[in-house]
């Protein structure tokens, strides 16, 4: 199977980029969410976008956010993909594309309505499932059994993952992607190198259990 892409979300500084590229992440998430402890003004989030190698994704956060606040981060700090994680409406949407990634809360009762909703939108490129807050033992990841069929697009995971659940995630569901930020922190926004090293190995033993014997011999 396809690996499993990597989002560390809330990056804040160049190191952080550089911890996050050199663990093995694809893309890392810029915050423009004011009040989140992760939160980064745009004219910063440029600078620390210089510190990403080739091939890394820059990701611009946003929730709730009008088309005319989208477009003025924008300008100032271009992203590659737009991740939209309120209750924006589709026309909202269409209007921040192409390469929006749309973030769904799970609820059992409109999982499903909502990711056939948001397969239809042609400047949707992924939808996000946001677990929410974990509960003692973490999401249970096999509620998503059979409620992705009609979902189009690939699918990202979010919500309470951490180093030491992310495998289970990846075996259970098989997303596109996983997206961290809490999940790799040592303090309230404050990235911790040696989780994201190890968020990141974990993703990459799932991928190999799933792979099977047959990738191990080549």
């Amino acid at each position: 199977m396809p690996r499993t892409r990597i989002k560390i979300c809330g990056v804040t500084d160049a190191a952080t980029v550089h911890a996050a590229a050199t663990a093995g992440a694809d893309a890392v998430g810029l915050v423009f969410i004011e009040g989140s402890p992760c939160f980064i003004e745009p004219d910063d989030a440029f600078h620390v976008m210089g510190a990403l190698p080739a091939f890394v994704a820059a990701v611009g956060v946003f929730k709730d956010a009008d088309v005319e606040v989208f477009s003025d981060v924008e300008e100032v700090c271009p992203t590659q993909f737009a991740q939209l994680h309120g209750g924006e409406d589709a026309r909202t949407v269409r209007a921040c594309g192409p390469d929006v990634i749309k973030t769904v809360r799970f609820d059992a009762s409109t999982i499903e309505a909502e990711l056939e909703k948001w397969s239809l939108i042609d400047e949707v490129c992924a939808v996000l499932i946001d677990a929410g807050a974990p509960g003692e033992d973490g999401f249970d990841w096999s509620r998503l059994a059979g409620r992705l069929d009609r979902c189009t697009k690939p699918i990202v995971l979010s919500g309470g993952l951490t180093p030491g659940n992310v495998a289970e995630a990846v075996r259970r569901v098989r997303p596109y992607a996983v997206s961290v930020s809490s999940g790799v922190e040592r303090g309230r926004g404050v990235k911790d190198p040696t989780l994201i090293e190890a968020f990141c190995a974990a993703v990459r033993r799932a991928d190999a259990d799933l792979d099977g014997p047959r990738d191990r011999k080549a």
